[in-house]
């Protein structure tokens, strides 16, 4: 059964970009509540840690590099069928094939610098927000 919340950052390209603001306000468009939320940079260290799932796949240290080259914002998101709906809402990885209107097809700079990230499942989106928030961050 889904459950009703999710987690997202805005990466480092679109803070970089100046895409905050929009991403954020197409998020709200579309119906999520915005349960905690954190502009920060994280480190090389916690990229890793955060994209350990991914740490034998060859774009893991581009990625992690990356992820740690500038502010984000971390977000918990709140609506039915969260996970499913912001993975819609994102489009796919690859902004060439994201479909019109969708967040990475608008700002999305390329596979690697994709704009936004959203949880994959409801396991990891809880996973994901502990990483980011503890229990006083949360509204």
């Amino acid at each position: 059964m889904a459950t009703n919340r999710t987690f997202t950052m805005i990466k480092p390209d679109a803070v970089r970009n100046g895409h905050m603001g929009n991403i954020l306000q197409m998020i709200q468009a579309a119906g999520f509540r915005i349960l905690a939320m954190k502009y920060t940079q994280i480190t090389e260290e916690q990229a890793k840690k955060f994209y350990e799932v991914h740490a034998e796949r060859p774009f893991y240290g581009e990625l992690t590099q990356f992820m740690s080259s500038g502010p984000i914002v971390a977000a918990i998101l709140e609506k039915d069928n969260a996970v499913a709906d912001f993975r819609s809402l994102i489009g796919a990885t690859n902004p060439a094939q994201a479909a019109e209107g969708t967040i990475r097809r608008k700002y999305a700079n390329s596979v690697g610098e994709n704009a936004v990230h959203g949880s994959d499942s409801d396991e990891n989106a809880a996973i994901e927000g502990d990483f980011f928030f503890n229990r006083l961050e949360r509204f």
